[in-house]
């Protein structure tokens, strides 16, 4: 693959992918997410049953790429090009195969998007979640809202996303985002045994019920979350956009106007 930002391991019926950007904390560039977005793809002619998903190196993804250069694009391409995030998770969502996410070390923002896109996560009981976005002065995005909403609810969904809180595992796994957390020598022996017997089911049956559950859960994410590039756009535009960037990287808390 590109520049290796993708890797993978294959042990019998289990694929196990590693997103491969130590060095910047597999920020998501475009050039990582595009990867993504064609392996997602890629799987429904894979023989794999099953998924791993993790990040190299001490974590698993710190979000997106704020080093990435600005575009200067048009309009009409800049929005196009804001949607390549949301096209990444739908990706993974419509993998057919059983996902599990290997989550250690930090996940935030888009490298929790990820986690959150696939069937199931075990995080390791050091690792730390949450979505820091609103403190950059802009909106989550990606088509997650509802992902994250339908794994804690709408009021810790709200609290996460509003907040921009980093939180522990134990944390989010009594919330529901984690389905479990173990000690992080465990964590891929535990995510390869939890491949292991979802590979030594049924495969089809396995694709059918959980592309079914899919359905039922995720009903009206195309009919709204298509919007969340636009409004990113929108708070992209904004003062409290640039404050919140200069906050960042000065490690200062911004005073937001509104404006």
């Amino acid at each position: 693959m590109a520049e290796e930002v993708l890797t993978t391991q294959r042990l019998n019926d289990v694929l196990i992918l590693t997103l491969n950007r130590p060095e910047a904390l597999n920020a998501l560039n475009p050039a990582l997410m595009l990867a993504i977005e064609a392996f997602g793809r890629s799987m429904l002619s894979d023989p794999a049953r099953v998924l791993v998903i993790r990040g190299a190196g001490r974590h698993f993804c710190a979000g997106a790429d704020l080093k990435a250069p600005a575009s200067d694009a048009s309009l009409v391409q800049r929005r196009r090009d804001a949607q390549l995030g949301g096209r990444m998770l739908r990706a993974i969502i419509d993998i057919p195969q059983v996902t599990i996410a290997a989550v250690h070390g930090a996940a935030l923002g888009g490298g929790l998007c990820i986690p959150t896109a696939c069937d199931f996560r075990i995080a390791a009981d050091t690792a730390i979640g949450g979505y820091p976005e609103v403190n950059l002065g802009m909106n989550l995005m990606w088509q997650s809202v509802g992902l994250c909403t339908r794994l804690v609810g709408p009021a810790r969904a709200k609290r996460m996303i509003m907040l921009g809180e980093r939180l522990d595992a134990q944390t989010l796994l009594s919330w529901g985002l984690w389905d479990e957390a173990v000690p992080e020598e465990q964590l891929m022996p535990r995510a390869q045994a939890l491949a292991d017997r979802y590979a030594a089911q049924p495969p089809i049956a396995v694709q059918m019920i959980k592309q079914t559950i899919n359905q039922i859960s995720g009903a009206l994410d195309q009919a709204i979350l298509h919007m969340d590039a636009d409004q990113n756009l929108l708070t992209g535009s904004s003062q409290d956009r640039a404050l919140g960037i200069q906050g960042f990287l000065a490690g200062t808390a911004p005073t937001f106007t509104g404006d």
